[in-house]
């Protein structure tokens, strides 16, 4: 018997959420890609409920992440207060978004804006809701490692958002060589769960991609307002994103996006006389001080030649009365700043928007050092305003800004040799986009 159904919490869940069900408890790890109202939610808090009551090992621990904290309170934390309430002796804390049951069992609610909330815990299961809007690495940088020392499970469910993390996740799980994976895949057309005519009356006022990607589960749909997509599908259909090594000859520049109490995104790149601009690295970390930073440029080993940061380096902290930019100075790192575009806030980041969108037609990127890179400017877009019909002219603040800040910098402060990408003559790239020399 599957332990949802151990235990009455009045749920019961449709056909379709019972396999979800099955096949969480017959993995360890399950990528589930849902259409929009499959009633994921609901499935992952009950499963979370009942898997902490049934939990044979000493203080169980269960945790749902949801995109941000604000979601996991505004959508999921009512269904852990409704499933949980007829449960003798439950505590239901909404100071930290936690279900305490008998014995020391515990289901807490997460937002993966704030990662660092999930340093140090331990979990017997998790379940990422909505994973395709969460910052990649997530997973294997933070709830991977609390997961082993209870041989805990994951499950990653979300409706699909573009070829980011959550579509390499579903891809490892379709291969499923190990027998440890699940993947299912629920689209609207074959759940039967919504009406025919519900399906018609959304399609009549979506565009396709946008009806593929909700209703039908489709990765291939660009992402809804998404930035940068034509520049990163040239550049993959041009061989610029595969293999990139570090020219020994030339010095590394670092373009910084410097967050205050939340991420801080450094590109590394490599231009040259050709005009052409390698990005050959990317480093990013959340909550971490200057030091920090010092630290890591060291052990990258690069020999460096600029390092640029937004104007606000400038700004004194209240506390000690020096800048950031002394700061770093202190530490080894001398900083040159940005040029502001003179404009307002909103002007100025269109233009710099602007100049990325140019200077991406010359880029190439390594594809693994910088990969959250460009999961970053892949999801990077703006939000549609439904009343107004339109997307709104800001874009949104979530995990891709920071990589994206960080490449709109560096478009607004280098200078190509050239007006367009010209590769070296004795340098070519392979099929598979791998850049053989420079």
């Amino acid at each position: 018997m599957s332990v949802i159904d151990a235990i009455d919490l009045g749920y019961v869940p449709r056909a379709r959420q019972r396999e979800l069900h099955a096949a969480i408890d017959n993995h360890r790890w399950t990528v589930a890609v849902c259409h929009r109202r499959f009633g994921k939610t609901v499935a992952a808090i009950n499963h979370l409920i009942q898997a902490a009551l049934e939990c044979d090992k000493p203080r169980p621990r269960f945790a749902l992440i949801a995109p941000t904290y604000k979601q996991a309170k505004l959508v999921a934390w009512d269904y852990l207060k409704l499933y949980t309430r007829n449960i003798p002796g439950v505590e239901q804390r909404e100071s930290d978004l936690t279900v305490n049951m008998p014995g020391d069992r515990r289901v807490t609610l997460y937002g993966a804006d704030h990662p660092d909330h999930l340093r140090g815990s331990f979990w017997d299961g998790v379940v990422f809701d909505e994973f395709s809007l969460q910052p990649g690495t997530i997973f294997s940088e933070v709830v991977r490692p609390a997961l082993a020392d209870r041989n805990g499970w994951a499950v990653f469910m979300s409706t699909p958002a573009g070829r980011n993390a959550f579509f390499h996740m579903a891809e490892r799980a379709k291969e499923n060589t190990d027998g440890h994976w699940a993947y299912q895949q629920h689209k609207a057309s074959e759940t039967g769960i919504l009406s025919a005519e519900e399906l018609n009356a959304a399609r009549a006022v979506m565009t396709p991609d946008q009806y593929e990607q909700e209703f039908e589960c489709s990765f291939t749909a660009s992402v809804q307002g998404s930035i940068y997509t034509l520049e990163l599908a040239a550049a993959r259909a041009e061989g610029r994103i595969g293999t990139v090594p570090v020219d020994k000859i030339l010095p590394v520049d670092t373009t910084w996006d410097l967050g205050v109490g939340d991420a801080t995104a450094i590109i590394f790149s490599q231009g040259n006389r050709a005009g052409d601009l390698r990005i050959v690295d990317y480093y990013e970390a959340n909550s971490e001080g200057l030091p920090h930073y010092a630290h890591m440029l060291q052990q990258k080993g690069y020999t460096y030649g600029r390092h640029m940061a937004p104007h606000d380096i400038q700004v004194r902290e209240l506390g000690t009365g020096r800048s950031r930019l002394e700061v770093a100075a202190s530490l080894g790192i001398r900083f040159e700043t940005v040029p502001r575009v003179h404009t307002s806030t909103s002007g100025e980041v269109e233009e710099g928007i602007h100049a990325a969108r140019m200077l991406l037609s010359r880029c190439w990127f390594d594809e693994v050092k910088c990969k959250a890179l460009l999961e970053s400017l892949q999801y990077y877009r703006r939000d549609y305003n439904s009343r107004l019909n339109e997307f709104r002219a800001t874009p949104v603040h979530d995990w891709s800004s920071h990589g994206a800040d960080a490449m709109r910098y560096l478009a607004t402060w280098y200078k190509p040799a050239k007006p367009r990408l010209v590769p070296p003559a004795h340098a070519a790239p392979a099929s598979s986009g791998s850049w053989l020399g420079a």
